[in-house]
């Protein structure tokens, strides 16, 4: 019999995606499923890059490119982190990946050695604790509180620090809660000392007077993982980066020279047309998603699917059930099957997001009318 590794045995499934096949499922039986579980823009890339893409193929784009990514594009990304940010990054410690994840997993397995930690809110993304464990570290869960937006406070961060603590990883604007660290925050989380890992896949995407700030404004210890999935609708294309100390430029070169050898050299050139000429098409996504956001911030609220702390980042708002049900899983799925709508259990971000079900905006306005129209009439037959 064939005996699988046993690190592959403590891998929990991602429960939007058993959600999702469901929701497929009921499609395929005829029913009109309003999915708002997925974090996936459902708007099309915008065609200045599909053209550039498609050039970049017929010129012969079709070949390996450095290791680390395609110079132009790692020129292009050091300029745009100038730009918006104010910061120097030389374009050498730009790390391109075909999806942030395939980064995390090359960065997880160039940092950590068997027992070191990496502190992490709860709730927080589900595949961060995945792939420490997968690497044989340990997940440190600090609370965070719905009051606050389930925003990190530093002074917890710090009451768990300890010799084996590898790093922070932080993200901001967050899934699932779409709040975001702001700069004092983000300053004093930095001036703990230790290294901190800044998911930023979000930015670009926020609404409200403060923006977002990378984390390397306010130190150089530390790593920063992006991509072009969400701000530009390139989820298909897996197109990521990382920014990465200099002392970690070899030791990530050659991992993936071993394991992936390069990011596909057409859909880099899909990047460089992205950072430069397709921001007139996100911002209009831009105020597409703020528009979202509003209605159904206001619309849950209404319910009673209370959203303490209004998000104003993502595409993502959390919403307490708790007086509802303290099973997210079987409230999510019931409310898959009687109403035809797609949420993700809040199970799926740790148990501090049990009691809770994320609601994605990246839909329509109108589906988002119905889907709100729809939960009205299940919470009525529910009592």
């Amino acid at each position: 019999m064939l005996q699988l590794a046993k690190r592959t045995e403590g891998i929990t499934p991602f429960i939007v995606m058993e959600i999702l096949e469901r929701a497929k499922q009921l499609e395929a039986e005829g029913k009109r499923v309003i999915q708002l579980q997925i974090g996936e823009p459902d708007f099309d890339t915008p065609q200045v890059i599909k053209d550039a893409h498609t050039k970049a193929l017929a010129d012969g784009h079709t070949h390996y490119t450095p290791s680390l990514g395609d110079p132009e594009l790692k020129q292009a990304l050091s300029d745009y982190y100038k730009k918006r940010y104010g910061v120097d990054v030389p374009a050498e410690r730009f790390f391109v990946c075909p999806g942030s994840s395939i980064g995390m997993t090359l960065l997880f397995s160039a940092l950590l050695n068997p027992g070191d930690t990496v502190i992490m809110s709860d709730p927080h993304y589900p595949c961060y604790d995945n792939m420490v464990k997968f690497f044989g570290g340990e997940p440190k869960c600090v609370t965070v509180r719905e009051a606050e937006g389930f925003l990190y406070r530093p002074e917890d961060i710090k009451a768990v620090l300890a010799p084996d603590v590898k790093a922070v990883m932080i993200n901001s604007p967050a899934n699932p809660t779409g709040t975001i660290l702001g700069a004092d925050r983000l300053r004093d989380i930095a001036g703990l000392g230790t290294l901190v890992i800044s998911d930023e896949i979000y930015h670009g995407l926020t609404y409200g007077p403060e923006r977002e700030h990378t984390i390397l404004e306010f130190t150089d210890n530390a790593i920063v993982i992006n991509g072009f999935s969400k701000l530009f609708a390139m989820t298909g294309m897996r197109l990521g980066y990382m920014i990465i100390p200099a002392e970690m430029v070899r030791t990530m070169t050659v991992l993936t020279q071993n394991f992936m050898i390069s990011t596909t050299a057409a859909v880099q050139k899909a990047g460089v047309a992205a950072l430069r000429d397709s921001w007139p098409e996100v911002e209009k996504m831009r105020q597409t998603y703020d528009r979202r956001r509003k209605l159904l911030f206001a619309g849950l609220n209404n319910l009673g699917l209370t959203v303490k702390v209004e998000p104003t980042g993502a595409f993502y708002m959390l919403a307490n059930i708790k007086h509802l049900s303290n099973d997210s899983y079987a409230l999510a799925m019931d409310i898959l099957e009687k109403a035809g709508v797609g949420t993700d259990p809040g199970i799926d971000f740790g148990q501090g997001a049990e009691g809770f079900l994320r609601f994605s905006y990246a839909n329509s306005e109108a589906n988002i009318e119905e889907a709100l129209a729809r939960l009205k009439r299940y919470l009525e037959n529910r009592l």
